[in-house]
């Protein structure tokens, strides 16, 4: 799914998880919202839950699940649900062919006249710091293990348009706003390495939002993806879905007149907060944006393995 193109293609969805999905369970939020040191967004449920053994192995070119992965994926969903009512709200699950590991889903929001496509991704990869092996797995299935943590991915990104057929969604396509993030290579032979701007358009467009002695590291709430500018979520439930929405929306409406000058500043110099063009629009965002993080707070930890994680309230 990661790709510089700018379609994401919905190759099957499952009815059976679908189902599953429209389970109405009290909304509630019981889990605890963290980063960990490799900067891995990820909740932590109060009670261990049980991540079945996936198969490993899948043809590219079929673009439905097997029943293995479809059973182990819906038992993963019935121990989440109850706990997570509002991560998997109003949400539609799809199957990606080349991200097996990564169970998508979607929603489509709409403020005034702009489309956006809320994208959650699971992390089904085990971590031996985070879960207790159950039955180890094998060249063709996954381990089978218990974790109180759920990684995952959550995007929200400006869409250009919604290709359906027969009435069902079978592709996004991403409004690209940013023109290239490829730069040049470094190295010689084999030791040659792409030089790629994702990450310093993404501190500069962070940075850019968040008030002077605010710190929400390493939440970055914009983002570059897609090669658009996108906005990471942190509140997961529809309302919070809605909120990020408009603050993606608006600073987007800021921003977009003055990406080429952002872009081209950062082609020859990484990103720091005494770049001109930084301190010129960073005098120029409205005070809307003052308030926004108020309610934000990071605290670091060291984890029970005495490695430091970091814990986001809001």
């Amino acid at each position: 799914m990661r790709k510089i193109h700018n379609e994401i293609t919905v190759h099957s969805a499952s009815k059976e998880i679908n189902d599953v999905l429209k389970n109405n369970y009290k909304m509630k939020k019981v889990h605890t919202t963290h980063f960990n040191q490799n900067e891995e967004f990820f909740l932590k449920l109060p009670a261990p839950f049980t991540i079945y053994s996936f198969p490993i192995h899948h043809d590219v070119t079929i673009p439905v699940p097997g029943k293995t992965y479809i059973s182990a994926l819906k038992d993963l969903l019935l121990q989440l649900l109850p706990v997570l009512p509002s991560v998997f709200s109003r949400v539609t699950y799809f199957f990606d062919p080349a991200e097996i590991f990564h169970p998508s889903f979607y929603q489509i929001l709409k403020i005034k006249e702009q489309m956006y496509l809320y994208l959650l991704r699971l992390d089904l990869s085990f971590r031996p710091n985070d879960g207790k092996i159950l039955i180890r797995g094998t060249n063709d299935t996954t381990n089978r293990f218990k974790t109180r943590n759920i990684f995952l991915e959550s995007d929200l990104m400006p869409l250009k348009d919604v290709v359906t057929e027969k009435g069902k969604v079978k592709k996004f396509i991403i409004e690209q706003n940013i023109s290239q993030t490829w730069i040049g290579e470094t190295g010689r032979g084999y030791y040659i390495e792409g030089i790629w701007i994702d990450s310093e358009l993404t501190k500069f467009l962070s940075k850019l939002f968040i008030p002077e002695g605010k710190t929400l590291y390493p939440y970055y709430p914009f983002t570059c993806k897609y090669r658009t500018l996108c906005n990471t979520l942190i509140d997961l439930s529809p309302e919070g879905r809605k909120q990020h929405l408009i603050y993606l929306h608006k600073a987007r409406e800021f921003v977009l007149p003055a990406l080429d000058q952002i872009q081209q500043s950062l082609h020859h110099t990484p990103f720091s907060s005494d770049l001109p063009e930084f301190k010129t629009l960073k005098s120029k965002v409205p005070l809307f944006w003052k308030n926004v993080w108020r309610s934000f707070t990071v605290q670091a930890y060291l984890n029970d393995f005495d490695m430091k994680e970091y814990s986001i309230e809001f």
